[in-house]
């Protein structure tokens, strides 16, 4: 199954599902893709993660539930998988901005998110350049933290800013970006800001060391200013390379960022000539 059929046959999974608890190891199982790439693929195809599109959905149709039906509050709560009234009136003003009570009550205007339709369209017709390069083990030294899936687009980013804002980088100046799961089917991964780990160097406290396993990886440049141009070139691997790739397939739970030193550019890591990679870990189909 390619990457755009298995999105498409996990949005009807989550569809089908939406009042009952939806593990994301199960919706991966069912489209034969590891958890650890299903979350990071569907959050780049589609924009959001997978339980922001869960959460989303479940709260579009209570709204709808409170307008159009005469069912308790608590009971339309417990049914999309709020534990308590609480939680639910919490999370639906968050979403629509009015509490549920407003909405049964005054007549507030609600908010609707709308199942995602998966759809085949003409793209591509650009070049990514990449390269298959076969490497040994190597070992990283660096600051090491586990994040969720769900909140990691807005933690990493706090995450590298705490880094320098505490002058860490005059131990690791951050040459890579790790990102690891190596059970690939968890909710969580450990992402660490990284150097190559000189042994002749005393390991700072709070810093540790981490062993990149040998692997043949699929290396991606990206060319442009930070964070755009990373962003987009993970977007085309998985909306155009994945997808079509014939030979290859991801091998393990690694996604890799290298850096190259912002100091050599005028304009730094926002430099329109700034140059990154994506190293992604395969084999063989």
């Amino acid at each position: 199954m390619g990457w755009i059929e298995g999105i498409r046959e996990a949005v009807s999974y989550i569809e089908e599902n939406i009042t009952e608890e939806i593990v994301i190891e199960d919706i991966a199982k069912k489209i034969f893709i590891s958890p650890f790439y299903f979350q990071k693929g569907f959050a780049m195809l589609c924009g959001f993660t997978v339980g922001e599109y869960i959460r989303q959905r479940r709260l579009t149709l209570a709204g709808s539930e409170l307008v159009s039906t005469d069912e308790k509050i608590i009971d339309i709560a417990m049914k999309y998988g709020y534990a308590s009234p609480d939680s639910f009136t919490k999370a639906f003003t968050r979403f629509h901005g009015v509490t549920p009570t407003a909405v049964r009550k005054d007549g507030a205007m609600i908010k609707s998110f709308a199942p995602l339709k998966i759809k085949f369209s003409l793209e591509g017709g650009y070049i990514m350049d990449y390269k298959i390069v076969k490497k040994d083990s190597f070992t990283v030294m660096g600051v090491s933290k586990v994040f969720k899936y769900d909140s990691a687009t807005t933690e990493v980013p706090q995450f590298w800013r705490e880094h320098y804002e505490a002058g860490k980088d005059k131990f690791v100046c951050g040459m890579y970006g790790v990102n690891i799961d190596e059970s690939m089917g968890l909710d969580k991964f450990e992402y660490l800001i990284a150097d190559n780990y000189n042994p002749a160097i005393e390991i700072p406290d709070g810093f540790v060391t981490k062993i990149i396993p040998k692997h043949m990886w699929a290396v991606f440049a990206c060319k442009g200013g930070m964070a755009n141009s990373m962003q987009d070139t993970n977007r085309k691997i998985f909306s155009e390379w994945l997808p079509n790739c014939k030979e290859y397939e991801i091998a393990a739970g690694y996604n890799i960022e290298m850096y190259t030193d912002p100091a050599d550019y005028p304009k730094g890591n926002q430099d329109e000539n700034y140059y990154s990679e994506i190293w992604i870990p395969v084999k063989k189909k």
